[in-house]
């Protein structure tokens, strides 16, 4: 008779990982790319561009896993949990991220990657279509970080140095500075959770998942790749919304 021990054990260690929080919910289901997240409040937004439109530096395969199966997991969640969550009944996003410590852990989780997957298909954009820095970023750059290169720098090591899955940002502080951080797993910068709170106007996905099927484990390759899909044009716009609600 056939052994089913290694289907057990990982099935165990599975779930041993979720209740440790390691990994979240939304990651140990990977619904397949025809079923949609449950009907509900929140959506999965469509891609602004092609699923290939960002190659060589993300392939097609990647970017449509990444968001049919990981955002969609997320979404889909989010609806289930709807059901039982009072603050997400209308669909709200930023307002239950600032108070996401009282909200149970999947709340935290789910939300998180929903947010956080929205502003970062965002603020990519085909290699020569994303335009580059205003004169109003790149003086508060230049203020914060010394120059557009310094920045770069400790934005690309903040990535590469964020210890298993997580996030690298560039945030407007309330005092409408600017300033870099990471987060770890969905967690973001909009959350009551976290040490640096501020407006995320960059984000980087340093998850294995937005990355592995082409750069395996060199993480550093993915980051320096990433660079050239940078939606500056998005990254402008939401810098002054940021700096105009934090005066």
């Amino acid at each position: 008779m056939r052994s089913r021990l290694p289907v057990f054990v990982s099935s165990f260690l599975l779930l041993s990982a979720v209740l440790a929080g390691t990994v979240s919910a939304a990651q140990t289901q990977s619904p397949p790319a025809a079923r949609s997240p449950l009907t509900g409040p929140y959506v999965l937004p469509d891609l602004p561009y092609a699923a290939d439109a960002l190659q060589p530096a993300i392939d097609a395969e990647t970017m449509t896993l990444h968001h049919q199966r990981h955002h969609g997991a997320a979404v889909t969640q989010l609806n289930q949990l709807a059901a039982s969550v009072a603050e997400l009944r209308d669909g709200a996003v930023e307002p239950v991220l600032a108070r996401v410590s009282a909200l149970p852990p999947a709340v935290r989780n789910n939300l998180g990657s929903h947010y956080n997957h929205s502003l970062f298909w965002l603020v990519m954009a085909a290699s020569g279509t994303g335009g580059s820095p205003s004169p109003e970023l790149t003086s508060a750059i230049n203020a914060a970080f010394g120059s557009m290169d310094a920045m770069k720098q400790q934005f690309s090591l903040a990535a590469a140095t964020r210890f298993g899955s997580g996030w690298a940002w560039l945030v407007v502080l309330p005092d409408g500075k600017l300033a870099i951080t990471s987060t770890p797993n969905q967690d973001n910068p909009l959350m009551d959770v976290v040490e640096v709170r501020g407006t995320p106007v960059l984000a980087l996905d340093v998850w294995e998942h937005a990355y592995y099927l082409k750069y395996r484990n060199v993480r550093g390759d993915y980051i320096a790749e990433w660079w050239n899909v940078v939606n500056w044009n998005e990254v402008n716009r939401r810098y002054v919304e940021a700096s105009t609600a934090s005066k």
